[in-house]
């Protein structure tokens, strides 16, 4: 088991401690002193400079550990090839597509993919992807042509820094439906159930297609309280989510003192 220096979240602290990683399980010294068989990893998190490890039956335990990212790159692997979770080996592309462009330097890669609560992770020997399930904006079973054959594959559409990117996942036909219909199920959650009226639908294309505020009630010849109210309908959907906050000024009296006099003309 090799030792190496990381940091642990403990007491509401970031505390240094050894890390030992081995070949089905990992060892955190003090002031954890505990060990995480992979089997017993049913979630794996990405943030920056740190994984959020989740086990146990129940999910009950979590752990955040922050290294550097050789480190980690090392342990997420060992843990997304063992951890509990829906697992097949598979060729898989992403980001293929990235705001509807191509990705230039975009290849099949050999490797596996699991699916977790919060992730759809991809692994090869040379990149770790990991999709958050709250990010897929859609799954599709499609074909896509691949050395001039048409072979099916599965399509997942994904929001990645405010664009929508497209991965796609190749294997055998018959583990192809099974993962299409386990990743339809795991991102059941997303799927939209409930009707929105016209109006709000034309708004939400507006903003997919890059519009901002001030554009839309241009083109809509909405006031900004009725856009506002639209905006609450798309939020209280978890259709849309807030990026900023517009403010409205008036200027104080102050302010209009200070207008009044750059507006004078000079007097010599």
């Amino acid at each position: 088991m090799k030792s190496v220096p990381v940091k642990v979240e403990h007491g509401g602290k970031w505390v240094p401690t050894t890390l030992g990683i081995g070949e089905d399980r990992i060892r955190i010294d003090a002031p954890l002193d505990c060990e995480i068989p992979y089997k017993s990893v049913v979630d794996l998190e990405e943030k920056k400079n740190q994984v959020v490890i989740t086990a146990g039956a129940e999910g009950e335990l979590v752990y955040r550990i922050a290294s550097v990212e050789k480190v980690l790159s090392v342990l997420k692997k060992f843990i997304i090839i063992q951890c509990s979770a829906y697992r097949l080996n598979a060729f898989f592309m992403s980001p293929a597509v990235r705001g509807g462009v191509l990705v230039q330097d975009a290849k099949w890669e050999k490797g596996a993919i699991a699916v977790l609560k919060t992730g759809i992770w991809f692994v090869s020997q040379e990149s770790q992807v990991c999709i958050p399930i709250e990010d897929v904006a859609g799954i599709e079973l499609t074909s896509r042509e691949i050395q001039e054959k048409n072979l099916d594959v599965v399509k997942i559409d994904h929001l990645g820094e405010n664009e929508v990117v497209t991965s796609f996942v190749l294997c055998p036909m018959t583990t192809l439906q099974v993962l299409y219909n386990f990743l339809r199920e795991a991102t059941h959650d997303s799927e939209v159930s409930e009707e929105i009226d016209p109006l709000t639908g034309q708004v939400a294309m507006l903003v997919y297609s890059g519009m901002d505020s001030s554009a839309i009630e241009n083109m809509l010849k909405l006031s900004h309280k009725d856009l506002d109210a639209i905006y609450e309908r798309l939020l209280g959907t978890g259709l849309a989510e807030v990026l900023h906050v517009r403010k409205e000024v008036q200027l104080t009296a102050k302010g209009v003192r200070y207008i009044s006099n750059a507006m004078k003309s000079p007097t010599n």
